[in-house]
């Protein structure tokens, strides 16, 4: 399950959808958020999915794949819709023993809010596995840059987020590592109440802190080497540069975004 977590990771391929600018990509993403939580019925979930899946297609991307990285958010899935199935009530009732209760508003609530939840994580999946780290960062440097007159270190920033996208896939797979080796060892992480497992999960967590303690010092080291002082007098050997795509994706948005508005309930 962890190796399979998708945002962070990044899939080279040409496609439609990589290459498109990485600015563009990240205004999308933004946006695109505010339209999931604009959505409030089946119509306006339903154009968010179609065009989800539409970029997948477009990105050349496998849908086993994109499912299986929703598998590290499975329990808050089934945690949500647990969730509103207890606690929401309204309309009518569709199962009643004793004081629990299943509500019409309570599995609509669930179905949206799963809906929601999904579509966000893929879409920031989509985002990391059409755009390489080197692209983001240059991205993300490039939007931010107005809030340097403010005196906010942008590139540093920027540089420190892409780093910690690029190594949540590692980490994830550093973690998978301690826990096959726990294992083997006769750790038992399932067995036992709650307060038994989490004191199991010492044995994990401690050295997966040490190991990203030890990663980061690497990296500090591997980058003072080379040379890097921050930002200022860097000079970029690949010029972001915005082409017809840039404009039809924002075409697509402005679609996508009066159509949820104008749907909505």
């Amino acid at each position: 399950m962890l190796t399979n977590f998708a945002i962070g990771q990044y899939v080279p391929a040409e496609s439609y959808v990589h290459r498109l600018d990485p600015r563009s990509k990240l205004l999308f993403v933004i946006l695109f958020a505010f339209a999931v939580f604009m959505a409030n019925n089946p119509v306006t979930y339903g154009i968010l999915t179609i065009f989800v899946l539409s970029g997948v297609a477009a990105a050349r991307i496998s849908y086993g794949y994109m499912v299986k990285g929703l598998k590290p958010v499975w329990f808050l899935l089934l945690f949500t819709v647990v969730l509103h199935l207890l606690t929401t009530k309204g309309g009518e009732v569709y199962f009643e023993t004793g004081w629990f209760s299943i509500h019409e508003e309570g599995v609509r609530q669930a179905i949206y809010m799963t809906l929601r939840i999904g579509l966000l994580v893929l879409i920031s999946s989509l985002l990391t596995l059409t755009t390489s780290p080197i692209d983001l960062t240059d991205g993300l440097e490039r939007l931010l840059a107005p809030a340097k007159k403010i005196g906010v270190p942008v590139h540093e920033v920027a540089l420190m987020l892409s780093i910690a996208l690029r190594f949540i896939p590692t980490l994830m797979e550093e973690t998978d590592k301690i826990i096959k080796a726990q294992t083997a060892r006769g750790a038992d992480f399932e067995s036992g109440n709650m307060v038994r497992r989490a004191k199991a999960m010492l044995p994990i967590v401690i050295p997966l802190f040490v190991s990203a303690f030890r990663r980061a010092e690497e990296l500090a080291l591997a980058m003072e080497a080379r040379g890097y002082r921050g930002g200022e007098g860097r000079t970029r050997l690949r010029q972001l540069k915005f082409t017809w795509r840039d404009p039809a994706l924002a075409v697509i948005l402005l679609v996508i975004m009066g159509l949820v508005g104008w749907l909505r309930a």
